[in-house]
């Protein structure tokens, strides 16, 4: 190989992680911390008298999804990853949050439902193939693939813009509120 292809970045030994330690317990704390950049959504909005529809609906532009869509999007890559990753048949919620409350009730349930799931129906997915339609598509992964190159990055990216929408709605937030506790 090229020089230096072969050099760890750090000098001390490799770890290999396991598909259980990156599924249930990163999303699981995603979600934890989606639904408190979500709480000081809503008490910034009870603060200022807002009516909270107005940052239940905003969108960073015209053509992308509002608040309430990210969230539940976020929340269906979470658990979606974990089933499929699992071998299970993956849970379906109506899409019919409205309000502050109810898309934390859905974080709640989605966290309940990852945390039911056998670890030892993660163990090895790695080479599981999984198969699902998205976008008029379909896709075609093995388990760490999909993890780390469509689940993990749609979850991050709807999170995100969560995020970016409370903050540019004026929410006091910062990057830890993001990162939480990890």
């Amino acid at each position: 190989g090229r020089a230096g292809m072969e050099r760890p970045l750090s000098k001390g030994p490799l770890m290999s992680i396991s598909m259980v330690q990156a599924t249930s317990p990163r999303f699981v704390n995603g979600l934890r911390n989606l639904a408190a950049i979500l709480k000081k959504g809503a008490e910034h909005a009870a603060a200022h008298g807002w009516d909270a529809q107005v940052l239940l609906q905003a969108r960073l532009y015209p053509d992308m999804f509002p608040l309430v869509r990210q969230v539940q999007i976020a929340a269906d890559m979470a658990k979606g990853a974990v089933a499929r990753l699992a071998g299970l048949e993956v849970p379906s919620y109506p899409d019919t949050e409205t309000s502050f409350e109810e898309l934390q009730a859905r974080i709640q349930k989605t966290i309940e439902f990852i945390e039911h799931v056998d670890a030892s129906r993660l163990d090895g997915s790695e080479t599981r193939a999984i198969h699902l339609k998205a976008g008029g598509r379909e896709l075609h992964f093995v388990g760490s693939q999909y993890l780390m190159g469509y689940a993990w990055p749609n979850f991050h990216f709807h999170s995100t813009t969560a995020y970016a929408l409370l903050r540019h709605n004026g929410v006091p937030l910062s990057k830890r509120d993001y990162l939480g506790e990890v």
